[in-house]
C-alpha cells in the first residue's frame, strides 16, 4: 500500500511540475536567454548606442514610458520574435516570448 501511495505522489508532483514550467517562456529557453546575441545589449540593434534606441532622440518610436511620462527604456523586436525592454543605459530589464 505505501508503494503505491507514494508512485501516486511522485506522479502528481511530476505532472504538477510539467503544468508550471513552459520552456517557451522560460529566460533559461536560449531564445529567450541574455547569452544569445540576439538579445544582448551589446548587439548593436539592442544597444543605447544605436540611435534608434537612445533618449537623446526625440523621434525614437520604441521608447517605454513610465505612468508620469518619462521615458524609463526602450523595446527591440528580435527576427525571433522576442521582445526585449532595455533601460536607457542599455541593461535588459525583461522580454517578451515569441508569439509562434
Amino acid at each position: 500500500m505505501k508503494k503505491i501511495a507514494l508512485v501516486l505522489l511522485m506522479g502528481f508532483g511530476s505532472s504538477v511540475f510539467a503544468q508550471v514550467n513552459n520552456m517557451n517562456n522560460s529566460p533559461y529557453n536560449m531564445q529567450n536567454s541574455i547569452n544569445n546575441m540576439e538579445n544582448s545589449p551589446n548587439n548593436m540593434r539592442n544597444s543605447p548606442n544605436n540611435m534608434a534606441n537612445s533618449p537623446y532622440n526625440l523621434d525614437a518610436k520604441n521608447g517605454v514610458y513610465d505612468n508620469q511620462g518619462n521615458r524609463s527604456g526602450y523595446q527591440v523586436k528580435e527576427p525571433s520574435g522576442v521582445t526585449n525592454y532595455y533601460d536607457n543605459q542599455g541593461n535588459r530589464t525583461g522580454y517578451t516570448p515569441s508569439s509562434k
